[in-house]
């Protein structure tokens, strides 16, 4: 069967706080007017990853739109890394970090069009613990947010708003963190440690500024302590940040420790407590449609 001849949609039906019947019309309205076939498969959270990979199998789509949070793009990740299928997406979960990154427009429209685009990227993957990173993953205080609102029963950027200060409250930080890389090996004790491959979480704050998504690198950033100064700084996009709230490392490959069991998420998912993370960057990559505007900017760095 013809690969150009299909798009495959995979949207979270529970995601977010969004309609997707409208996402699946508009879709299937854009394949139709682009001459193409169109497959839809919504995620029931049991064996999603085979599922995808069957339909993969079945029809060789050349590209998959993903509706649903980063949770569920990174799942479909899973399925095209290394692959030439081009992955688009459509910001339908809670707080869209990675959609965020790229700056997607907030219409409908302008998110298919972008979706569908020729305008490209090729992803970085970070392998953590065995599971693929296309975002952010953390130990520590935003881990703990984003446990707590799974828990909680409101959705949405409100749902994460209502948790953040009861989190302050209760949390276990700070942690103490042994980081080990090529090039060095030290201990820093924070409220936070970032592994990022993006830059901003999906509340908007730029944690790790001058990180690119496709260099081959990835960036542990160890957050000191509460500064709401140098906070502010991160939500409005300002580039410097004190070495005496965060100390960033760009590194390849590292080890992880912490001396006691951390809350622990990655890409939006929260996975537990840990005490140790390995993490690294392999050779396969994620074909990803992006806005013309941030292949410019990546450019730029």
């Amino acid at each position: 069967m013809n690969s150009e001849n299909y798009i495959l949609l995979v949207v979270n039906p529970i995601s977010g706080d969004c309609n997707k019947s409208t996402i699946i019309a508009s879709v299937k309205e854009e394949a139709k007017n682009r001459n193409y076939n169109f497959k839809l498969y919504e995620t029931s959270g049991k064996k999603d990853k085979e599922a995808i990979n069957s339909l993969i199998k079945e029809i060789n789509p050349s590209r998959i739109v993903v509706a649903g949070g980063d949770g569920t793009i990174s799942l479909v990740a899973q399925c095209v890394l290394g692959t030439d299928i081009c992955l688009g997406i459509i910001p339908a979960g809670s707080a869209n970090g990675i959609a965020v990154n790229f700056n997607l427009p907030e219409t409908l429209l302008e998110q298919i069009e972008i979706a569908l685009s020729d305008c490209t990227i090729k992803l970085d993957a970070v392998t953590i613990n065995g599971r693929i990173c296309l975002h952010i993953a953390d130990l520590g205080l935003n881990a703990e947010l984003i446990n707590n609102y799974e828990n909680s029963g409101i959705r949405g950027k409100l749902g994460y708003f209502l948790q953040s200060i009861p989190t302050l409250l209760h949390s276990e930080s700070p942690f103490q963190f042994k980081v080990e890389t090529e090039e060095e090996t030290f201990e820093e004790t924070g409220i936070l440690l970032a592994i990022a491959n993006g830059n901003k979480f999906g509340t908007g704050a730029n944690i790790n500024p001058h990180g690119k998504m496709d260099d081959g690198k990835f960036e542990i950033l160890i957050f000191k302590n509460l500064d709401f100064i140098e906070i502010f700084k991160t939500i409005n996009d300002q580039q410097k940040m004190s070495p005496d709230f965060v100390r960033i490392i760009s590194t390849n490959k590292a080890k992880i420790n912490s001396k006691r069991k951390v809350p622990f998420q990655i890409d939006g998912e929260f996975l537990g407590k840990i005490d140790e993370v390995t993490a690294s960057i392999g050779k396969e990559k994620i074909l990803m449609a992006v806005p013309d505007s941030f292949c410019k900017l990546q450019l730029q760095k």
